[in-house]
């Protein structure tokens, strides 16, 4: 058995017939069906059903193709690690990011990957914070943004100071461009499942007072949440970038919260195992540059980490 025939059999598989594969792979059809049979006659077992529709999989097939999938990815792996240096990094960067964040930092930060680490490929997966705090405890993100009180930041790095608003319906009270925090107990809210940051956040400000919020819906979707802040269905406890679009085209509006201020931080956090990493090295050192320009540039509703 060769490396080569494993991704041929993989090839094969995944284009659904030999002449599909032979072309994606660029080898003529007769070799490509060769290094098959030499598979199957190496193993003793026949792997793929052919027919005028193309080819499947038998049983033994099936646990092949796991198997070969795993290996390749393996190796893939290796070469890129083996390759992989601080001035030309290469490699997959897994980065788990909150959905309210990925709103203004995910396209920018994908098109800096793109134009100053081509051999790079970066792998983001959006969600809600308590999923992604658990998946990032459970090592499956390399780097993930991620959002903390100013005194648990510990050694992360900070990306930026965020303070949360109401966000009311277009044209519907308060008029005002601030509301206390005593006074929000007068507003039904949709805000995120009691694991999420923001939530966890405002409900110790708001015990801390000794003050009430009016919580009707609690929804682990920022896109369903704003929608129905658009369509005047409840209003929303949110960081201003959450909002930033609906805000500038007039759907939403933004009411900063005082009397106390809510503060968090919006940290980057990398998993310990990944830290010798050329390619997640180069990653974690481009995402502040990045924030940082995008809220010089307004195109972040947030304050630098340094701001007083």
């Amino acid at each position: 058995m060769e490396i080569r025939q494993l991704k041929y059999f993989v090839g094969v598989v995944e284009a659904g017939s030999f002449t599909k594969a032979a072309a994606f792979l660029n080898i003529a059809q007769s070799a490509l069906s060769l290094h098959v049979r030499q598979l199957e006659e190496g193993f003793g077992t026949q792997l793929l059903i052919r027919d005028r529709t193309g080819v499947s999989v038998t049983a033994s097939g099936a646990k092949l193709l796991e198997r070969a999938r795993a290996i390749l990815k393996e190796i893939r792996l290796t070469e890129a690690e083996l390759t992989n240096t601080a001035a030309s990094p290469a490699g997959e960067v897994t980065i788990g990011i909150p959905s309210g964040a990925a709103r203004v930092l995910s396209g920018p930060l994908l098109e800096s990957v793109r134009t100053e680490l081509p051999r790079v490929s970066l792998k983001m997966i959006e969600g809600m914070t308590g999923p992604l705090e658990e998946w990032m405890a459970a090592g499956r993100f390399n780097l993930a943004v991620l959002y903390r009180t100013a005194d648990s930041v510990g050694r992360m790095t900070v990306l930026a100071r965020e303070e949360l608003c109401l966000v009311v319906p277009s044209g519907e009270p308060p008029f005002e461009d601030s509301i206390s925090l005593a006074d929000l107990h007068a507003f039904p809210l949709a805000v995120p499942m009691r694991n999420n940051n923001v939530r966890r956040s405002v409900a110790d400000v708001v015990a801390q007072h000794g003050c009430a919020l009016d919580v009707k819906f609690e929804v682990d979707s920022l896109s369903t949440i704003i929608n129905m802040v658009v369509e005047g269905k409840a209003h929303s406890i949110l960081a201003p970038s959450a909002v930033q679009k609906e805000a500038s085209q007039g759907l939403v509006r933004t009411v900063k919260i005082i009397d106390p201020v809510i503060t968090r931080s919006v940290v980057l956090a990398v998993n310990p195992k990944d830290e010798r990493s050329a390619a997640v090295s180069a990653v974690r050192k481009l995402i502040p540059k990045v924030a940082r320009e995008l809220i010089e540039s307004r195109g972040w509703a947030a304050a630098a980490p340094d701001a007083v």
